[in-house]
């Protein structure tokens, strides 16, 4: 069992590693659901309560998914969902634009936000969310009306927490002034570093978690190098691009040796060094493999000396990474 942490200020204990479900969606590879479901029992058995998924993931099949897999285990899951990315051509919505060359539509507005929970309640089969976010900010939407309207669901007993995902500092502190923020989620990662300088400080100042997204770098720091096949989703990351990638994989080649010489594994490493990043640090790897969930939870365990992390940050700065974020 992997040590257990409160999340945030005010939230519960729960397992530090947490498991992503997006990647059950193929977006890295075929995916099986009766495999997906033995790997999210398979996270469950080993002490991961995080179960984070998204309406936008599968256009809503992985919410249909999780809520089957924790069909009579609902107690054992901190379930995480959530909302804003419109999917629905009929539904209205403002243009963003991504990292992957290409614009989301996203909605934050209050008849939305109520709609879309309803939703997901239905897919998931459950009362109510353990952890609701605001999956991108609304750039035509202040982010106070949204969590308004996500503080109602609070209110009417369908969430217990909020969460945002994707946001800057600045609206951090607009949406916490509203309701209390338990976590936010955020790219955090030894090859995507950028919170540490203004989202993260302001974080704790507040109390509020960070729950680290794509932790592994999207399997690159788990050791797969490989230039992403046709239908990937990496394709559209521009570190996976083959001039960056190429140059990633000598910059980054050096943790493969300290991971070597701990006698731990490439994802490991990147986890371990995560979860020395303080305590209110909560990654959320995924993986289509029962095997992986078990590599990752071991990650808990390991130690990494004062001089093991000082090695790692000379060869991970920020910036290191070649190609643009995502956000």
């Amino acid at each position: 069992m992997i040590e257990r942490r409160k999340l945030g200020a005010g939230g519960p204990e729960m397992g530090r590693i947490g498991y992503g479900a997006m990647v059950l969606e193929g977006y890295y590879g075929p995916s099986d659901d009766s495999q997906a479901v033995r790997t999210i029992h398979r996270a469950l058995d080993l002490g991961v309560s995080m179960i984070d998924t998204a309406d936008f993931y599968g256009n809503g099949h992985n919410e249909v998914l999780v809520g089957s897999a924790l069909k009579g285990q609902r107690d054992r899951a901190f379930l995480c969902t959530k909302f804003g990315i419109v999917s629905d051509e009929s539904e209205s919505g403002s243009e963003l634009m991504t990292g992957r060359g290409f614009p989301l539509k996203i909605n934050g507005s209050a008849s939305y936000a109520g709609r879309a929970l309803d939703a997901s309640l239905r897919r998931l089969k459950t009362d109510s969310i353990d952890l609701w976010y605001l999956h991108y900010p609304d750039p035509a939407t202040p982010i106070e009306e949204t969590v308004d309207a996500m503080a109602a669901a609070v209110r009417a007993g369908k969430v217990r927490y909020l969460g945002l995902s994707n946001v800057s500092a600045e609206q951090v502190r607009r949406a916490h002034a509203v309701h209390p923020i338990a976590a936010v989620q955020y790219e955090y990662s030894l090859w995507r570093r950028e919170a540490e300088r203004d989202l993260l400080p302001s974080l704790r100042e507040l109390g509020i978690a960070l729950v680290g997204w794509s932790p592994l770098g999207s399997g690159f720091l788990a050791g797969n190098t490989d230039t992403p096949q046709v239908n990937d989703v990496r394709n559209g990351d521009p570190r996976y691009s083959q001039q960056n990638l190429t140059v990633n994989r000598d910059r980054f080649a050096p943790l493969s040796d300290i991971a070597a010489e701990l006698g731990i594994t490439n994802a490991q490493l990147a986890l371990a060094w995560l979860l020395h990043q303080g305590a209110d640090i909560f990654p959320i790897p995924g993986t289509r493999r029962e095997e992986r969930v078990l590599e990752n939870t071991k990650a808990a365990s390991v130690h990494l000396n004062a001089g093991v992390l000082q090695r790692i940050d000379g060869l991970a700065r920020i910036g290191t990474a070649s190609g643009g974020t995502l956000l």
